[in-house]
């Protein structure tokens, strides 16, 4: 792939269990960021468990690194990789009027599922934890409607939606780029940059939306973010500071 980021490995493997899965494995021995690529996944997940089915020609891949940011910091990596991979499909020809970001690790095309993140920490014997950033992808088919949470946004793919046809390594070789340039930004400047950017790209911020806690359901506008990350939403209480939730539309 051209233009690899110089200090970031790949491997590409035919067929894994999990990219992120894969990504645990091979962290004690990391000497350098690596991506992880799959042709085929067959027990992909998602956020909660839930499972992230992958029919064959979409995208599955996992980067493993050591985080250069304080601990506190390391959630953050989301929005990191979301504008990343919000990125990439620009660069492959998406228009970014089609795009947008759903909080806090969701990419959507015209309002639809096109994307998730998924972090997960790992640790490497005694030295500080890793990272593992799984993505995936839906660039020729979506998941069938059965095998998905019954209040999920819809699923979209990037050829049906869009009629673009991209191999998932060349996605790969874009979101790396991205993704290099992103974490750079984060580790020299701080999350505010970030932050700016991911706002400008907001799926439905100043409208009502409902953030599912584990506890209740919470209806409101989605104001903000705020410096660590957390979803700002106006309710009939009054502002609530959300960490964690589902969001729906």
């Amino acid at each position: 792939m051209d233009n690899w980021p110089r200090d970031y490995g790949c491997c590409i493997l035919d067929q894994v269990d999990s990219t992120l899965d894969e990504a645990h494995r091979i962290a004690p021995d990391l000497s350098a960021p690596q991506w992880i690529f799959a042709h085929q996944q067959t027990k992909g997940r998602g956020r909660r468990g839930r499972a992230w089915v992958d029919p064959e020609g979409n995208f599955a891949s996992a980067l493993i690194f050591r985080p250069q940011v304080p601990m506190h910091q390391i959630a953050l990596f989301s929005f990191v990789a979301s504008l990343a991979l919000y990125d990439a499909f620009v660069a492959v020809s998406v228009p970014p009027k089609q795009l947008s970001l759903k909080w806090p690790n969701d990419v959507l095309l015209d309002e639809g599922k096109l994307a998730g993140i998924l972090l997960e920490s790992t640790t490497a014997g005694r030295q500080a934890p890793h990272l593992a950033i799984g993505i995936g992808a839906n660039l020729i088919k979506t998941p069938h409607v059965d095998a998905l949470d019954p209040n999920a946004l819809r699923p979209v793919s990037l050829r049906d939606q869009t009629g673009i046809e991209v191999t998932a390594l060349a996605l790969l070789g874009e979101l790396a780029q991205s993704f290099d340039q992103y974490e750079r930004l984060f580790v020299s400047s701080g999350f505010a940059p970030i932050r700016e950017i991911w706002l400008s790209r907001a799926a439905r911020l100043g409208t009502e939306i409902t953030a599912r806690t584990i506890k209740q359901d919470l209806r409101g506008v989605f104001e903000t973010i705020d410096a660590q990350g957390n979803l700002i939403l106006m309710t009939d209480q009054g502002p609530k500071s959300i960490a964690a939730a589902d969001i729906f539309f």
